[in-house]
This record gives structure tokens, C-alpha cells and sequence, in this order.
């Protein structure tokens, strides 16, 4: 496996129509894919552990094996510091990870096994009760219509 590397990968349009990318941290793998370290803030589709293929020049990719992880994405209006301390340390306790926080942005990262109920159950309880705060998955649904499940867990979850 080789060195840590950032690239930049297309994460949509903005408000006037340009481009937006995102830097994302990877592993090149010994095949030439890359394996994402952490789960994009912007980037739909994607969750840290993703096996990619990547038109580098275009910023374009394709997912070539799943990780299992699931990316969760809580946006405040405020500052989102209190309710990073209290939600982190519940996320942590599933074995979850904090791979991204900006004043008003986390981005998480946990196994699918760790269950939907239980994820949203436990998001529920700390976000969105003062209406400022809200979140959502980041690789659940159909990029393009925000409201298809992609279902790539039902291969993982599959009792052996």
C-alpha cells in the first residue's frame, strides 16, 4: 500500500453553477484504485474505507467495493461544538468515527451492522430538537434523486 495522497473529486454544482470539488484524503492501493481514509463532507455516495477508480483530471470516480460504512452528515445553524462533544461520544461508543468538523458541520463514519434503528434512535435524540440543527446520510440514497435507497448494504448484513 502506498503513501496517504489528497485528491480532488466532483461534488456537484454550486448556487451560479460552478463546479464544486472536494479534497479528500486516500491510500493508493497496490492496483491503482484509492481507498478513501475518511467520509466526504459534500461528495455524495461515499463513506470512508470506499474502494474508488478515479479520472483524476475530470475528478470523476466510481465505486469499486463498498467498505460498510455508513457516512452521516449533522449541519447546524449555530456553532456545532456542544452538540459534537455529546454526539461524538455516543458515536464513538458504537464505533464510529469523527472524520470531519467545521463550526457547523460533522461528518461521521460507522459500520452498517451497527443498525439503522438504532443510528437514527440515537442522531434523533441529540439533533434537530432545537431546529436549528439537522442531519442527514451521505450514502443511503441515489445521488441524483436524494430519495431512492442504493441498498448496498443488503449484501453485508446477509446472514452467513
Amino acid at each position: 500500500m502506498k503513501a496517504l495522497q489528497v485528491i480532488e473529486l466532483f461534488a456537484g454544482l454550486g448556487a451560479h453553477g460552478k463546479p464544486i470539488v472536494e479534497k479528500m484524503h486516500v491510500r493508493e492501493l497496490e492496483n491503482g484504485h484509492m481507498q478513501l481514509v475518511k467520509s466526504p463532507a459534500f461528495i455524495k455516495g461515499l463513506a470512508s474505507g470506499d474502494v474508488i477508480r478515479c479520472d483524476v483530471p475530470n475528478q470523476e470516480f466510481e465505486i469499486v467495493q463498498r467498505s460498510g460504512n455508513l457516512s452521516v452528515r449533522v449541519f447546524s445553524r449555530d456553532d456545532i461544538s456542544l452538540l459534537a462533544d455529546a454526539l461524538t461520544a455516543e458515536i464513538e461508543k458504537l464505533g464510529g468515527d469523527l472524520d470531519v468538523e467545521t463550526p457547523r458541520m460533522l461528518v461521521y463514519s460507522l459500520h452498517v451492522s451497527v443498525g439503522f434503528s438504532v443510528l437514527e434512535d440515537l442522531l434523533n435524540q441529540f439533533v434537530g430538537k432545537d431546529g436549528r440543527s439537522t442531519w442527514m446520510y451521505g450514502n443511503v440514497y441515489d445521488p441524483i434523486d436524494g430519495q431512492t435507497p442504493l441498498n448496498w448494504w443488503q449484501d453485508i448484513l446477509k446472514p452467513e
